[in-house]
């Protein structure tokens, strides 16, 4: 039996699944290997297991369920000892709202008009023609999102958000999502790969095909390369968010940005900063391999900043966590 050095710390590291998938959905399967050749050693736990309130680390990576308990979901946030993405991250991008800050921002992003529960739900007019998507404000995995080309069908589903205590968005449907969307990935606030996600919604009448966990959507992912106009985009996201957060992007261990069009117009989608896949699978061995060691090299980084790295002395009682004021 290989015993661990005696003169090294070895923090406590979990990568937070959902009690639906635990372990995510296999996109992530490489990470505990990934960390573990930087001396880090991580396992799965769902979210709501308790044993995360005594790792020294949670990344969170697949819980997809916090839609549903929110409220529980942000009070466990505040009690986990370090977080990533950090709980201040998880408040604010776990809510749709975030688009007209970044919006504000000079960030270009598909119209987005909110509707409170109690608000009278009605269109703006002239400026939503054609086909719109309704979705709850506070959602993931396109649970609950449709699409309508009949004005009083999508009313009548706002109205079921409203009654269930949702807000609602209202988008226009933008045809050039038929082609997908493009899904850029960074890593410790740096450029890391991208990917295309085929089309989800269905024409009006019709449901997504979700998974057998109930948790998403399935999704057609194909690998991509975008050009650097969608990156520029792409980094005004990030860059906008965090001004409002008044965190640097590198507090941010992974970040996905999600664009319609082509480097000619490019329209931002979501910002995904809670727990978006990361598309690994869709990238070459080596490639993977590369971009999951810098995602493990932030990992170690983000240790270091509370004093929790490998060659730490007593770390667990001498540094405070990074997330509140010692």
């Amino acid at each position: 039996m290989k015993l661990a050095r005696p003169d090294v710390f070895h923090p406590k590291i979990v990568l937070a699944g959902c009690p639906q998938m635990v372990e995510g959905d296999g996109d992530d399967a490489d990470l505990i290997a990934a960390l573990r050749q930087r001396g880090l050693h991580a396992r799965w736990l769902s979210w709501d297991d308790p044993g995360t309130e005594t790792a020294d680390l949670v990344i969170l990576r697949a819980a997809w369920d916090y839609t549903e308990r929110r409220d529980e979901f942000l009070a466990w946030t505040k009690r986990v000892k370090n977080l990533l993405n950090p709980p201040s991250v998880v408040a604010w991008n776990s809510d749709k709202h975030y688009l007209l800050e970044l919006t504000d921002a000079g960030v270009p992003t598909l119209p987005s008009y909110f509707f409170d529960p109690g608000e009278t739900f009605r269109l703006p007019e002239g400026e939503l023609e054609g086909e719109l998507v309704v979705k709850p404000a506070i959602g993931a995995g396109s649970l609950d999102t449709m699409r309508f080309h009949d004005a009083t069908a999508a009313m009548e589903h706002a109205a079921a958000l409203h009654e269930s205590g949702r807000a609602v968005l209202v988008q226009p449907y933008d045809e050039r999502v038929e082609s997908g969307e493009t899904a850029l990935v960074f890593i410790g606030g740096e450029q890391s790969h991208a990917f295309t996600k085929g089309p989800i919604l269905p024409p009006q009448g019709q449901l997504p095909e979700f998974d057998g966990s109930g948790t998403y959507a399935e999704e057609d992912l194909t690998p991509a390369d975008p050009d650097f106009e969608m990156w520029d985009v792409g980094y005004a996201a990030l860059k906008a968010a965090c001004v409002q957060l008044k965190i640097p992007t590198t507090d941010l261990l992974y970040a996905r940005v999600d664009l319609i069009g082509g480097p000619d117009n490019p329209l931002l989608l979501e910002l995904e900063m809670v727990e978006p896949s990361l598309g690994w699978r869709q990238l070459d061995d080596g490639v993977r391999s590369e971009r999951q060691r810098n995602f493990a090299v932030c990992v170690e980084s983000a240790l270091e900043r509370p004093g929790l790295g490998p060659r730490s002395n007593n770390p667990r009682s001498n540094y405070p966590s990074p997330h509140r004021r010692p």
